[in-house]
Order: C-alpha cells, then sequence, then structure tokens
C-alpha cells in the first residue's frame, strides 16, 4: 500500500506546476461543530479534523466558488495531499469529502483549463486525475461523498471512488463526457457498472444524462437521499457512527469487502480469514468484550 502511495503521489504530480503553498490560520466553523484546521497545498481544498467527542472523523471542504468546484490544477493538488495526509494520520477513523459551495458538489473537469492545454497535457491531467481517484479508493478508512447539488463528469468520479455516498434530494448526478467527444476518463467506465450494473452504467454514459438523487438512490449509486441542505447532517451521523466502532475492525472490514470482490469465493473467504486474524491480536477486541460483560459502551484505542 505504501509503495502504491508513492508512485501514485509522483505520477500525479507530474501534471502539477509547482506553487508555494497556502496556509489558512483561521478555524472553520460548521454549525456548532469545532474543527482543528489542518494545512492544505491548495486554496480551493480545506482539511479539518474535528475534535473531542468527534475525534477520529476528518473532514475535506472543496471550496472554489467561481468555478463550482472544478477540477482544476490547483484543486487536484489540494485534494492529492489532502488525501495523502489523511492516509498518514494514524488517528484518522473516516473521511467526509465536502463542498462549501452552495447547490454544487463538484462540475467536473476545469474546461476552460482543459481548453489551454496540448493533447500531451491533457492525457498527463485525466492520468493524474485517475491515479487521484485510485488514491482515494485505496485508502484503508470509510470514505463519504456529502453531496448537495451538482456532482458532473469528474465530480461524480471522484464521489464513485468514496465508500459512500450521501445526497441531497436536489442533487444531480452525471457523466456527461460522451457530449464532448471523450469518455468518463477517471474511473467512470469502470467503477460506475461496479455499482449499478452494466446495463445501467452503458445508458447513463452513452447518454450522459442527469439523474436525481432518488433515482439515484433506486438504482443503487447513492446509500442515502435526504431533505434538501440534510445529507451533511446525515453523513455526520454515519461518521459518528463508524467512528465509535473498532478502527482495526473497520480498516479490516473494508480490506476483505474490496479485495474479496475480486477475486473467487474460495480466494475471497481466504482473504477474509486473513483480515480476522488482524483484529484477534488486539487491546480493542479483548475492549470489546470485557465492555459487553461489564454493560457500558466500549473506548477503542485502535491497537
Amino acid at each position: 500500500m505504501a509503495i502504491f502511495h508513492i508512485i501514485s503521489k509522483r505520477f500525479c504530480n507530474q501534471a502539477l506546476n509547482d506553487s508555494k503553498p497556502y496556509l489558512f490560520p483561521s478555524q472553520f466553523q460548521l454549525q456548532s461543530i469545532r474543527t482543528l484546521l489542518l494545512h492544505s497545498d491548495s486554496k480551493s481544498v480545506k482539511l479539518h479534523r474535528h475534535s473531542d467527542a468527534d475525534a477520529g472523523i476528518i473532514q475535506i471542504n472543496m471550496d472554489r466558488p467561481e468555478a463550482k468546484n472544478a477540477l482544476g490544477k490547483d484543486m487536484l493538488r489540494g485534494l492529492l495531499n489532502s488525501f495523502e495526509a489523511v492516509s498518514t494520520d494514524p488517528a484518522a477513523n473516516v473521511l467526509m469529502i465536502c463542498s462549501s459551495v452552495s447547490r454544487v458538489f463538484c462540475a467536473g473537469a476545469d474546461l476552460k483549463e482543459r481548453l489551454t492545454m496540448n493533447v500531451s497535457e491533457v492525457r498527463a491531467t485525466v492520468n493524474s486525475l485517475r491515479s487521484t481517484f485510485s488514491f482515494l479508493e485505496a485508502l484503508q478508512i470509510p470514505t463519504i461523498a456529502v453531496i448537495e447539488g451538482a456532482a458532473l463528469g469528474g465530480g461524480l468520479e471522484m464521489a464513485l471512488s468514496c465508500d459512500l455516498r450521501i445526497c441531497g434530494e436536489d442533487a444531480k448526478l452525471a457523466l456527461p463526457e460522451t457530449g464532448l467527444a471523450v469518455i468518463p476518463g477517471a474511473g467512470g467506465t469502470q467503477r460506475l457498472p461496479r455499482l449499478v450494473g452494466k446495463s445501467i452504467a452503458k445508458e447513463l454514459i452513452f447518454t450522459g444524462r442527469k439523474i436525481s438523487a432518488r433515482d439515484a438512490l433506486s438504482i443503487g449509486l447513492i446509500n442515502y437521499c435526504t431533505p434538501v441542505g440534510e445529507a451533511y447532517s446525515k453523513a455526520l451521523e454515519v461518521a459518528r457512527d463508524i467512528n465509535q466502532k473498532g478502527p482495526v475492525a473497520i480498516r479490516m472490514a473494508k480490506r476483505a469487502i474490496n479485495e474479496g470482490l475480486e477475486v473467487n469465493m474460495d480466494s475471497a473467504l481466504g482473504v477474509e480469514e486473513d483480515c480476522y486474524e488482524q483484529t484477534l491480536h488486539t487491546n480493542d477486541r479483548l475492549e470489546g468484550l470485557a465492555a459487553f460483560a461489564e454493560k457500558r459502551k466500549p473506548v477503542y484505542t485502535g491497537n
């Protein structure tokens, strides 16, 4: 895994211009939740660690309102650096990817930036997007895309790379690339059919049509459809639920599911056995049994 992360970061950075890092000294306020601000090398991406009872929940906010969170080089750099920070944080238990821009999650590729590129630059940028989203998908902790408004093209491909997707009912989701005479190139042609099936994925990609959150829920593309403006609250509820479970168990459950689906059943059961073995030698397993016997909530440490 560590080797994959190093290769991915080097590959992604080939298409990104160097720039001085932006620091965010002020603390992000969202409702009554207090968060601690971490640093990111992008002015468009902000990374926060929740504190107190929510310690272990990490939140990434995309904040590029002038471009509807389009995935330009600065945004991509910020996302990659943020994902890398999460991957090396031993205290991280669950990641939420959100938007600070009203009525949009992510509008996809930055087409204005794309217009200035030659073929080799476009190829490198799309490869960087694909590799960045694979990095996201490979994170050991659960990831949740929190979608209010539009998730189009690369924005939906990023959400597809997450473990869970939670949408407000006004969300619109689409892979419209064929309308621009290209195809989804950051994993959309592979992750969408794995979620919704080959036939539905083909129809959505061939036509590029937008679907509502309710329709997305009905085909298994998202996990929850909430009233408008309540996707974040639902995602935080789910994140808190995950955060209370044994961290090693959560990581091993994700690994068992992801790796098991790529092999035959006999091999998959071997993956499950190996992952279960990893939980047997933890203090948290003993804490869970003790808490059950003592009729109290367990206090897990990830050890």
